[in-house]
């Protein structure tokens, strides 16, 4: 895995990123566009963090910071290089990205139906905490269903 970069993403890569989402990302969410990335990008510039091999992008996550708590999303791996160990290497750099920042404890948002995530999830430490239930509301109007 030595020939595997991660890396902060910048402004240029977000048309790559969500050409990305659609073929190595499960589910659709709101955010899902070039407003929504942008956003995140210029709000927290090492927020989503990208895995590349010979420079082509294979992996992505979210680790999203608020102050308070760690938030972990998009964890998604090209089907072509799945199984490498990419995933591990993205939650690290992720998990000590939150350290650095007086982060306690991270959490992911995970979809029932994804059993293939759930699974690597569970492996790399993490377990659903079955007692919460996520509430959302589509805010201004964007109405799209949200999923994710």
């Amino acid at each position: 895995m030595t020939d595997l970069r991660i890396r902060a993403a910048g402004p240029e890569d977000l048309d790559s990123v969500l050409a990305f989402w659609k073929v190595g990302a499960e589910g659709t969410s709101i955010s899902d566009d070039r407003d929504g990335v942008e956003r995140l990008v210029a709000r927290d510039a090492e927020a989503l963090i990208l895995a590349e091999r010979g420079g082509d992008l294979v992996g992505t996550v979210i680790a999203g910071f608020d102050g308070w708590r760690c938030h972990l999303y998009r964890l998604a791996v090209h089907p072509d290089h799945r199984r490498r160990g990419i995933a591990s290497a993205l939650l690290a750099a992720a998990e000590e990205r939150f350290v650095r920042l007086g982060g306690r404890r991270g959490d992911a948002m995970v979809l029932q139906r994804n059993e293939r995530a759930q699974h690597a999830w569970r492996a790399a430490g993490y377990a659903p905490e079955e007692q919460w239930r996520r509430w959302v509301k589509p805010l201004g109007d964007r109405g799209e269903a949200l999923t994710g």
